[in-house]
């Protein structure tokens, strides 16, 4: 059984967030997803600096110019990193407890919605960190996905994002006959259904997409966009930045 409490909480993340914030910190998220099973998600790492990030999240804001949109912005590392720097940036999350932690760590322009409630607004980065196109949630939602974020970028814009190619996770001996099934089935097999839990309640189940680099690049092409792989992780994990008009 998935989902081990029956309390359901809408904003479980961002919940554990303002806690952390306010100094009410006991324990962490505990994550369940039909690729690694059992996972402790740490607050503190939520809210790390600069200098604890991953060098992939670094590059990425070094590569920030212009009017910037954090997507996904979470407890707002990114966005006051950024902001600190002298850009203009812009948080956004569609977690409510999400966006009150960044305003209570002093985040200046934030957006309770998601990327499609963002009518006339155009930036010269979109930055998606933290496996930020999981947003888009499954493959067959990437293209539209895609045809967004273009909506939303000025002439000469970027798109900064990092993923993982979670091929790795799976048994080597099986992952044949498993990215077999999924093909047949119609299935991409980075994509991942999650649950978190906090403090005795439950998130609904969400989708998550892990995109491997070939595919992001195949799938952005497409769509017009120049894709770059920037940078590789030690963790099957890279940076790419998109950009449209070459």
């Amino acid at each position: 059984m998935w989902v081990k409490y029956k309390l359901i909480m809408r904003d479980v993340f961002g919940q554990a967030l303002l806690d952390y914030q306010s100094g009410k910190y006991k324990e962490d998220i505990i994550t369940f997803s039909t690729v690694a099973g059992q996972d402790k998600m740490p607050l503190p790492y939520l809210f790390r600096n600069f200098e604890a990030m991953p060098a992939i999240e670094q590059q990425a804001l070094k590569l920030c110019k212009g009017n910037v949109l954090d997507i996904g912005c979470g407890a707002g590392n990114h966005a006051l990193y950024l902001q600190e720097k002298g850009l203009d940036v812009t948080g956004l999350d569609v977690s409510e407890g999400a966006i009150s932690t960044c305003k209570l760590r002093g985040l200046k322009k934030t957006l309770n919605s998601t990327i499609y409630g963002l009518d006339g607004m155009k930036f010269d980065t979109l930055l998606l960190l933290m496996n930020g196109i999981g947003i888009a949630e499954s493959l067959s939602k990437l293209d539209p996905f895609l045809k967004q974020l273009k909506q939303l970028l000025l002439p000469g814009g970027q798109v900064l994002l990092d993923s993982s190619d979670i091929i790795y996770m799976f048994d080597e001996e099986d992952i044949y006959e498993k990215t077999k099934s999924l093909i047949r089935s119609g299935q991409y097999y980075g994509e991942v259904t999650f649950t978190m839990e906090y403090k005795g309640y439950s998130s609904a189940p969400f989708q998550w997409l892990y995109l491997d680099y070939d595919t992001l690049k195949a799938h952005t092409r497409a769509h017009g966009w120049s894709c770059e792989l920037v940078m590789e992780g030690e963790h099957y994990d890279y940076l790419a930045r998109l950009s449209l008009g070459k």
